[in-house]
This record gives C-alpha cells, structure tokens and sequence, in this order.
C-alpha cells in the first residue's frame, strides 16, 4: 500500500513543479505522471470555457481529473464541500463560488508542491471560503459530521484502500450529506497485466473499482441512495494512448479493454 501512495505522491508532485515552471499542461509530457497521457483521453473537455474564465490558468493546468463533479453534485449556497485530492484546486475554487455566500469549500492533498500550487491559485482567483488541508484522503482531518457534500476527481481510484477512504467520507458527511465524486471505473473482468502495473495506478487505471464493488463498498460504509452514471467510455483506441510506455503490448491488450473502462459519476447518500 506504501508503494502505490509514495509513486502517486512523487507523480502528482512532479505535475504541480511542471505547472509551476511555466512548462505547460501536466498533460503535455511524453511520459504522463497522471491520469493523462499524450492522447489525454481521459482528461480533456472536462470544463467548458466559462468555468476555465473563472479561474487562475494554473489551476486549469493542473487538472488531473476524468470529470466535472461540481457541475454534478448540485452545490447550494451555505454548503459546505470537501474536495478529496484536491491537487491546483480547480474544483475547490469552482465550488467555493456555487456555495458563497455562506458557504465553504475544503480541499484536501497529501502532495505539498500541489497544496502550494493550489493556494497560489486560490490567492489569484480572489476566492475567500477557501481552505487547503494537508492529509490523506484514508484519515480526513476534519471532525464528525461536519460537511454537507464530498466531491472528488479521479482520485480515489488512487488509494490502496478505498473501503477506508469511504468510510471516512461517511464519518465526515453531516447526516443527509451527499457523497458526490467522478471516477475511473470498470465493467467486467480487466486484465492481469494492467491491474499488476504499479505504474497505472497513477494513470488512473489499474486502482479502479469494478462498478458492482464500487456499489457494494459504498453500501459497506453506511451509503444509501447509491447511482453509477457513466459519463465517458474508454475504447480501443483510448486504451492505446494511455497504455503507451508502459511495457504492455498494447496490440494484444487494446481489444480487452474496449470498453471496460469508463469515467462515471457516483452519487450516494448519508442516511439522515
């Protein structure tokens, strides 16, 4: 487990320094150290021009997800989010603007390069109901039933314990809270080679739940009112892109992966 986490940290940490540097899109390196890769097909066309326009262009550089869950959770004033993987911040900001006034947003990093990142944006986009934590989304450093909505953005696919991770956004969430995240997931049986890549893990592939286990590790921790809407489907030719570099055979593995894999937006529920 210690593994997974030192390689993500090291990764994501290498994309905030990247962005930094005036380098461009963490998206843009030939060897990708996110979920993205050359093709990008997952990261790209997350966020239309008018959320980009509100934000600092760091933060848009930065974005590692495989969605736009603040455009899916339905934030209201006076919320309170916790954005779980927060890296330079694009969803905290965008949702610290949908719960104001009144409202707070959290964002939540265990990479130091991309908390710094992220509270540079957060000072040149001028946005106040703000606040950046350092942790990890395993042991959330917040108290007890203390926020209205969980969102996060390809990241949970990331951790080498996902049940913790949801029973600690279980704890965390007020009663009637709403768990709200996008994800890389899959459908059906994935092969060996890819799940075994220590590597993919950081290209959000080889960490993703089966949709079915999502389910039932979300009814585990306590969820109710669970939905899986799949919001982008991975095929062949997808696969290739991220899969290049890795050492896979991509000829062979390519057709094995049609459309198994897919971006999806989960919703549950904290029981009132």
């Amino acid at each position: 487990m210690s593994t997974i986490k030192e390689v993500v940290k090291e990764k994501y940490g290498q994309a905030a320094l990247r962005v930094v540097s005036g380098k461009g899109s963490v998206c843009c390196e030939s060897t990708p150290s996110s979920c993205c890769s050359g093709g990008d097909p997952i990261t790209s066309d997350l966020y239309d021009q008018l959320q980009k326009d509100e934000l600092p262009e760091a933060a848009v550089l930065a974005s590692l997800g495989c969605g736009n869950p603040t455009a899916l959770a339905e934030l209201k004033p006076g919320e309170v989010v916790l954005d779980l993987g927060s890296g330079g911040g694009i969803d905290v900001l965008l949702s610290a603007r949908r719960v104001a006034p009144g409202g707070k947003a959290y964002g939540l990093d265990m990479t130091d390069e991309m908390l710094a990142l992220a509270r540079e944006n957060q000072r040149k986009s001028g946005v106040t109901n703000v606040e950046f934590l350092k942790g990890e989304i395993e042991h959330i450093p917040l108290p007890d039933n203390s926020v209205d909505v969980i969102i996060s953005n390809c990241v949970i696919n990331l951790s080498g314990d996902k049940q913790k991770v949801l029973r600690e956004a279980f704890r965390v969430l007020k009663p009637g809270g709403r768990f709200a995240v996008s994800d890389v997931v899959t459908r059906g049986e994935v092969p060996a080679q890819i799940r075994e890549s220590i590597l993919l893990w950081v290209g959000c592939v080889a960490g993703a739940l089966e949709e079915n286990e999502y389910r039932d590790k979300l009814a585990a921790a306590g969820f109710t009112g669970i939905g899986l809407e799949p919001t982008r489907i991975y095929r062949a030719e997808d696969a290739s892109s991220f899969l290049n570099g890795k050492g896979i055979d991509i000829a062979a593995i390519a057709p094995l992966v049609e459309g198994k894999f897919m971006s999806a937006f989960i919703r549950a529920r904290k029981p009132q």
